[in-house]
């Protein structure tokens, strides 16, 4: 009888050291491969916390940038305020002394060219004159120092205005001090 039609026979696999080891690193690599998908979905977690953390600090830098900015401009706008308030004085002193030449005939051609270049001046730093007379009183750009009885005119109409208002940057840096009307 010969080997192979003997159905008797045990079939016996003999596993030689190689095919472990190929077994083993099988498993082996299943096992480090799922671990390096963990690792890399954990770096992914962590890149994704580290983009938000960026990205707030980079709103909050913008905004800071902004705030600061803005603190600028206005530090800026409130010390030419300042100066323009300290500086419409003297421009007031000029003016009533154009007036007073003016009056008495006297050449005033100086005053004038000194006041054009004032006047300029304010222009270029956004200091603009508040028109009232005429206007109906409004206390957020006038400041009424007298009242008289008109019968002609509406309340509170500007008849007279005493010292010129003017505003800076949309800001009122001098109320214009005015007369108003009643009906009497």
């Amino acid at each position: 009888m010969s080997s192979e039609s003997n159905s008797d026979d045990i079939p016996i696999n003999v596993i030689t050291e190689n095919q472990t080891e190929n077994n083993e690193s099988k498993t082996d690599s299943k096992s480090s491969l799922k671990e390096l998908s963990e690792l890399l979905s954990l770096e992914k977690q962590k890149s994704s916390e580290y983009e938000g953390k960026l990205k707030l600090a980079l709103a909050d830098y913008q905004n800071l940038s902004r705030k600061t900015q803005t603190d600028i401009k206005n530090g800026v706008n409130s010390k030419i305020n300042e100066f323009a308030l300290d500086f419409l004085k003297i421009y007031d002193d000029f003016v009533r002394a154009k007036e007073v030449f003016s009056e008495s005939k006297v050449n005033s051609e100086g005053l004038d060219s000194i006041l054009k270049n004032m006047d300029s001046l304010l222009k270029k730093y956004h200091i603009e004159p508040i028109d009232a007379l005429g206007e109906i009183f409004n206390p957020n750009f006038h400041e009424a120092i007298s009242i008289i009885n008109d019968p002609d005119l509406d309340d509170n109409t500007i008849t007279k205005e005493i010292r010129k208002g003017y505003i800076s940057h949309e800001r009122v840096i001098r109320p214009t001090l005015v007369e108003i009307s009643k009906k009497g």
